[in-house]
């Protein structure tokens, strides 16, 4: 059976095929697959899923490896083997606000979709804040009123200064990870160690 890779849809989607294409392996069905969520190439069978869903499928064998952003596995710490950072997908975890915005004296509000990453944050600065919840646009809580900031990913800030927020703090960096699942990596390894060394090799070479 081919390895099967899990990988992340949308930006590191795009940015794994430009890595992928610098490989010798082949890609036409992926640069072509329009919206399809699997595809077949003559030495390996893909398929595309939300970040944290990679590390489900991945994590529970359906999928031999997987490419997900570093924030995703702090975040969600699945249980897989988290293998070496790929050259791309390069982003930072930061805290914003409205530009000029001053910090209430009550609780603060903290919107973001990274509240494990979040809640470590403030404790280790050790301060209590409230935490809220939500999967997508995180940008509009201050802008609405619902938080009074948000923590989020950053990687060029255009969206954050678009809607008239400012980075306060920058306090991780990430990429893009290999992955593989433990039990995987055994069964199949003859399989699975050239792929991960090829995929090593484009890694040390960009």
């Amino acid at each position: 059976m081919k390895p099967v890779i899990a990988l992340t849809k949308g930006r590191l989607e795009k940015q794994f095929l430009n890595f992928f294409e610098t490989l010798d392996y082949e890609t036409e069905p992926l640069v072509n697959k329009g919206r399809k969520l699997q595809v077949e190439t003559e030495q390996f069978s893909f398929f595309f899923a939300k970040g944290p869903d990679v590390t489900t499928y991945v994590e529970n064998g359906i999928a031999d490896l997987g490419v997900v952003g570093g924030d995703i596995l702090l975040e969600h710490e699945p249980d897989v083997f988290n293998l070496f950072p790929l050259p791309f997908g390069k982003c930072r975890m930061a805290l914003a606000t409205k530009a000029g915005y001053e910090w209430p004296d009550h609780k603060k509000r903290i919107a973001s979709t990274f509240t494990n990453i979040t809640n470590e944050y403030y404790r280790e600065k050790g301060e209590s804040v409230d935490i809220i919840k939500l999967e997508g646009s995180v940008e509009l809580a201050p802008i609405l009123g619902l938080a009074d900031g948000i923590v989020d990913i950053v990687e060029t800030g255009t969206t954050l200064k678009e809607n008239g927020l400012v980075v306060q703090d920058e306090f991780l960096s990430f990429s893009a990870r290999l992955i593989a699942n433990r039990s995987n990596l055994k069964i199949k390894r003859n399989q699975l160690v050239p792929v991960i060394e090829s995929f090593k090799k484009g890694a040390n070479q960009a």
